[in-house]
């Protein structure tokens, strides 16, 4: 696929200041005797996954075998690069399990079943276990079910010699035919039967993209982590996991590695400014925002955050909204970026504020920010 130049540069600013990681490594008094770390920039690469740019950065890891000890510094970067490349591949391995747009996947085979049972993953079970779970925590509001009136929006990256406001593109649907389309909206709708998979209402779809990626960024940090990498940065489009803190710097007053310092983008701003950072140590950070997936018709924007009950984009206070929680949490924080956003403030910070170890800083349409609690690890810029 060719894209246009927008949209190359809009996922280029996504990936350089959604992810304002500043590692500043000054001396190696926090590494273990097993430790190895790399430099003050990590070994990093780059690839296109679940339709997005994701990243992931190495700074240290524990050397499990003894092996690394020996290796000179090119070595260790071949060698850490290689572990890049394996976590990628888990990438690729759950986009083709969880996509509803690849025929082979599960997603897409329990959608063409016609409500019959389709045999399927653990994991496929697991994702669409914990989608169902924040449809019942959001009374609704977020609903994996919602997949063909996302097909009738059709939000995708505009391609070469398409020119857009935004990088993107769709159609706003015939109201009479997205009105009958949200009649077969319901996660309440969906069987599971041990590794089976039901849709009760045969004109339903499943569509993962509000959770999935959150869940691919919680097994990729598993899959690093017990390779023995213990400093890491894992930004799957948005969804950011910070392994441990920085490796080999300069110890806090509880001994441990400082934190990373990840920005969150201003929402009103073209030029990539933030308006805050959160540290983070062993955090998942996940933001959701209207600023950057829409388009334009007859001068009105239409972003890709559907209203559950109205299939229409939803009409919130919110711009952007950034979860922080726990790291192997980060399953939790997309479906809770996406739902806060879709409820607006004052019902999405009720809803944090129900779940622990979760904290959230919203941007309103006012540019004003909003934070659920003053413990949260946020500073304003």
């Amino acid at each position: 696929m060719n894209f246009n130049k927008k949209t190359i540069r809009r996922m280029l600013t996504r990936m350089c200041t959604l992810t304002i990681c500043l590692i500043l490594i000054i001396t190696q008094t926090a590494c273990t005797a097993n430790e190895k770390t790399n430099g003050n920039t990590g070994v990093s690469k780059t690839g296109f996954f679940l339709d997005t740019l994701c990243s992931i950065t190495i700074f240290g890891i524990y050397d499990l075998s003894g092996e690394l000890l020996e290796l000179s510094e090119d070595e260790l970067n071949q060698k850490l690069l290689l572990l890049i490349t394996d976590a990628f591949k888990l990438c690729d391995k759950y986009e083709k399990m969880l996509s509803k747009t690849i025929e082979t996947s599960d997603v897409a085979r329990i959608n063409a079943a016609g409500g019959k049972a389709v045999k399927v993953s653990g994991e496929t079970v697991e994702v669409i276990r914990k989608g169902i779970l924040y449809g019942e925590m959001t009374q609704g509001a977020f609903d994996i079910t919602i997949g063909k009136a996302t097909d009738l929006w059709g939000f995708r990256e505009a391609e070469a010699g398409e020119s857009t406001e935004s990088g993107m593109v769709g159609k706003v649907p015939e109201k009479s035919e997205l009105a009958e389309t949200m009649k077969h909206v319901d996660y309440r709708k969906i069987e599971i039967n041990g590794s089976k998979v039901r849709l009760l209402d045969p004109e339903m779809e499943i569509d993962l993209g509000g959770i999935a990626k959150g869940y691919i960024a919680d097994k990729v940090t598993q899959f690093l982590e017990e390779a023995g990498v213990t400093s890491a940065i894992v930004d799957l489009g948005g969804n950011i996991v910070a392994i441990r803190g920085k490796a080999g710097a300069l110890l806090n007053a509880e001994g441990e590695p400082l934190a990373f310092k990840v920005g969150i983008k201003d929402p009103l701003s073209d030029s990539g400014d933030i308006i805050g950072i959160v540290s983070a140590y062993d955090k998942t950070v996940v933001t959701s925002g209207t600023y950057e997936r829409y388009f334009v018709e007859d001068g009105k924007k239409y972003h890709h955050i559907l209203d559950s009950k109205t299939g229409f984009p939803a009409d919130t206070d919110v711009l952007s909204v950034t979860i922080i929680a726990d790291k192997g949490h980060s399953v939790d924080g997309d479906a809770l970026s996406t739902s806060c956003l879709a409820l607006g403030i004052e019902k999405g910070t009720a809803l944090i504020q129900k779940i622990d170890g979760a904290e959230a800083v919203f941007v309103d349409t006012d540019g004003n920010i909003h934070t659920t609690s003053n413990e949260i690890a946020f500073t304003k810029e």
